[in-house]
């Protein structure tokens, strides 16, 4: 196989295992992601910004036998993402999907929303899947089959929200955090257009995924869909055959409108 960014790429180390990042996993659609992933044969490391809840994490999943690795990762740490990037590099020498899952929301009426409430979303769930994007683009690029999987929002959406779309959850209160998905979704555009104009990147397939109205921490639980089947689509997406799609945004029942 041709080198990469000046490293070669020994093929049967490529050919031996498929590595997964989820990022935020410690719980919620993070952790049921790479549950589904561990038990589809992926080695999984489970991201997270608390070591000791990621631990707790990797523990109960083996109990269910999804066997993961905890490794220490603030997608808001610039430090703590090359230590993590560093850390992928020695043990497996590079990364085959990446799932920018990590998260926040907080909810305030639109126009009572502070710049700072915008920049504590932004800086989590657009700034942070630059960080962490960047970080491990050298170890993607060296994976025969790469998968970057946004986690975004039907709410992120502005064909449905411009439409008036009844869209689940506090439509009053979610500005910030709309804002910073529908963000998100131009970053999966944008770095779609850029990959297939880099022949070192042509091979990484990109994609947003919204999970629908699950139940998480985000939602107080509130939520009627399972993470199980919230997970779906990241699942999907992260496996995605080499004739799979790339710069788009999907649910589990398909493509979703910008």
């Amino acid at each position: 196989m041709e080198p990469v960014n000046g490293e070669p790429v020994d093929k049967e180390t490529v050919d031996k295992e498929t590595v997964a990042l989820v990022t935020g996993a410690d719980k919620g659609l993070g952790r049921e992601t790479a549950r589904q992933l561990a038990l589809r044969g992926v080695t999984v490391l489970l991201g997270s910004r608390d070591p000791g809840r990621g631990a707790a994490a990797a523990r109960a999943l083996a109990a269910e036998g999804a066997v993961v690795t905890p490794v220490r990762l603030d997608v808001t740490d610039a430090d703590e993402v090359r230590a993590a990037a560093d850390r992928v590099r020695a043990e497996h020498g590079r990364l085959d999907v990446l799932v920018n899952n990590a998260g926040a929301f907080v909810g305030s009426p639109a126009a009572e929303t502070t710049a700072a409430e915008m920049r504590v979303m932004f800086e989590v769930n657009v700034f942070g899947v630059v960080t962490v994007t960047h970080a491990f683009l050298p170890l993607l690029r060296r994976s025969a089959a790469p998968r970057i999987v946004n986690v975004s929002s039907t709410t992120g959406s502005l064909t449905l929200t411009s439409e008036g779309a009844d869209l689940p959850g506090d439509a009053d209160r979610r500005m910030a955090y709309t804002c910073s998905k529908a963000a998100l979704n131009m970053l999966t555009v944008q770095y779609a257009m850029a990959f297939a104009r880099d022949p070192e990147s042509a091979h990484i397939k990109i994609n947003s995924a919204t999970p629908g109205w699950t139940a998480t921490d985000i939602n107080d639980h509130r939520a009627p869909r399972h993470v199980s089947e919230g997970a779906r689509a990241l699942v999907e997406l992260a496996t995605l055959p080499d004739d799979g799609p790339t710069g788009g945004f999907f649910g589990d029942e398909g493509r979703v409108s910008w």
